[in-house]
């Protein structure tokens, strides 16, 4: 049975996840941690329960997204994989992180591999990649059928949807992945989105004032 823990790391207050199950072995998505002090809590977390991760998993590459990818791949030599689209956005993430007064270690170079429809297993958890452009171009959720469960990046939150207005964003593209990919998905399955709280695909549904009146 999966389980999941999230941490919110760096000023973006960015929900960075560790999914786990039985077996130990576990998959780190958007290591947003910046300080010492939050690089330590994801660590001691993965110290604590015996974890062994098996994958660095990004489900796009802005900054507040990415910015433990070195701290991950110094310690558990994972490199990030992402989504061919999100190349050029990890390259560009230092040079965001300087308009915002943030100094970044720069990425290790990342396995582009995440395609739609394609797995990531790990343990007995098996994860389907959803391809969700429109908050970037190359943006992906993580769905697990068997727990009814998305890792959603910015695509999907509690009442809202990702902004739009950074380079490669397209609120177009957004509401057809939401449209497409997510709201196919039944009502129950819990949504982990990129920052704030959980809540549910039936929830937002009814409730989401985007999905409502575009």
């Amino acid at each position: 049975m999966l389980s999941i823990k999230k941490f919110t790391f760096n000023p973006f207050q960015e929900n960075t996840y560790i999914l786990y199950d039985e077996t130990k072995e576990c998959v780190i998505i958007d290591p947003g941690c910046y300080d010492a002090n939050e690089k330590k809590m994801l660590s001691s977390f993965i110290e604590e329960n015996a974890l062994k991760p098996i994958y660095l998993l990004n489900t796009h590459c802005h900054i507040d997204h990415v910015l433990g990818n070195r701290y991950v791949f110094e310690q558990y030599q994972l490199k990030p994989r992402i989504h061919a689209k999100e190349a050029m956005l990890l390259d560009a993430a230092q040079g965001y992180g300087k308009m915002y007064g943030i100094l970044m270690e720069g990425s290790p170079e990342p396995i582009i591999d995440l395609v739609e429809h394609e797995e990531i297993k790990f343990g007995n958890t098996t994860l389907k990649i959803l391809f969700t452009p429109g908050h970037s171009p190359g943006s992906v959720c993580f769905y697990s059928a068997d727990d009814a469960t998305i890792i959603a990046g910015d695509v999907l939150f509690k009442q809202s949807i990702g902004r739009t207005d950074l380079p490669g964003g397209s609120m177009e593209q957004l509401m057809d992945s939401i449209r497409t990919r997510l709201l196919v998905l039944d009502d129950q399955t819990e949504v982990h989105p990129g920052h704030g709280d959980k809540t549910s695909i039936g929830y937002e549904r009814n409730n989401n004032p985007f999905i409502l009146s575009y």
